[in-house]
């Protein structure tokens, strides 16, 4: 498949096309693929809905307050005194990614789906004959993040940790973090999603995963939230030819380093021509 071909508006409803014909596409008759998309979506559901509410760092010193004793002198003292605040609720940020995004799809997946979570785009697969593909795709939106990363605005806004540059333990830890939480929404958007409803729905599959996809997005800039329904779709392509999710997280996390990198590299001092992108 030629990447060029793939990533042009034009030729994208060809191939959809060939999506939907090849398998597993339409593999399940109509009481199957029923209960089949029945099941997903509530899963999806429920997935957004924990994550989106569950996601603060609130949430985490409501916990820590159920687990007993006073809040200012015990847990979120001792915790606020050591520095480590603020990382610890990306911790929990991260943490509750990983539930929603990956552990209650892969319990529907084994239960529900009776299928392996390996099979649903955890496999490296064909990405590499694919690459050219990602390469495509990134690389207008790392010099978007150029352009927009001169202005102020930009260095106060990344990376989301204000500690990043406190130290290498606090970069590597939140990189970790950050970069685990691209890797658990690839699964569930371009794998579990996609993978769980193509044999009920074909390629249309893609189409209902750039909606909560593109829903995510809503709190962003519109221009951002915009650009989020062709990166789904350009994703969700690539995602089912390759049968992998490994790509979009390759793309997911070039872009993140790149934002973070360059504001860090700005906040340094560090001239333009020495930034990592």
């Amino acid at each position: 498949m030629n990447p060029l071909k793939v990533l042009n508006p034009v030729n994208i409803l060809t191939h959809l096309d060939r999506i939907d014909a090849e398998p597993p596409s339409h593999s399940l008759d109509r009481p199957a693929a029923l209960r089949r998309v029945m099941a997903v979506l509530a899963c999806v559901c429920v997935c957004l809905l924990l994550v989106h509410y569950g996601k603060y760092s609130r949430n985490l010193l409501l916990i820590l307050h159920w687990l007993g004793g006073n809040l200012d002198q015990d847990y979120i003292g001792a915790l606020r005194a050591s520095g480590w605040f603020e990382l610890a609720g990306y911790a929990w940020w991260s943490a509750v990614h990983l539930v929603g995004y990956v552990l209650i799809p892969v319990l529907v997946i084994r239960v529900v789906l009776k299928q392996r979570a390996l099979d649903m785009g955890w496999r490296w697969g064909e990405t590499h004959t694919h690459w050219l593909g990602y390469v495509l795709l990134v690389s207008p939106i790392l010099f978007f993040v150029y352009m927009v990363s001169l202005g102020q605005d930009f260095v106060h806004h990344y990376p989301f940790y204000d500690k990043a540059s406190r130290s290498w333990v606090d970069l590597i830890a939140w990189e970790c973090l950050y970069i685990a939480q691209f890797i658990f929404l690839e699964f569930f958007f371009r794998g579990f999603i996609l993978n769980a409803l193509r044999p009920a729905m074909g390629a249309n599959a893609i189409w209902v995963m750039c909606v909560p996809y593109l829903m995510i997005h809503f709190p962003k800039l519109w221009l951002e939230a915009t650009g989020a329904i062709l990166f789904g779709l350009f994703l969700g392509v690539l995602a089912l030819r390759s049968r992998s999710i490994w790509g979009g997280v390759a793309v997911h996390v070039t872009i993140a380093l790149a934002m973070d990198f360059a504001a860090l590299g700005r906040k340094s001092g560090i001239p333009d021509i020495w930034w990592p992108f």
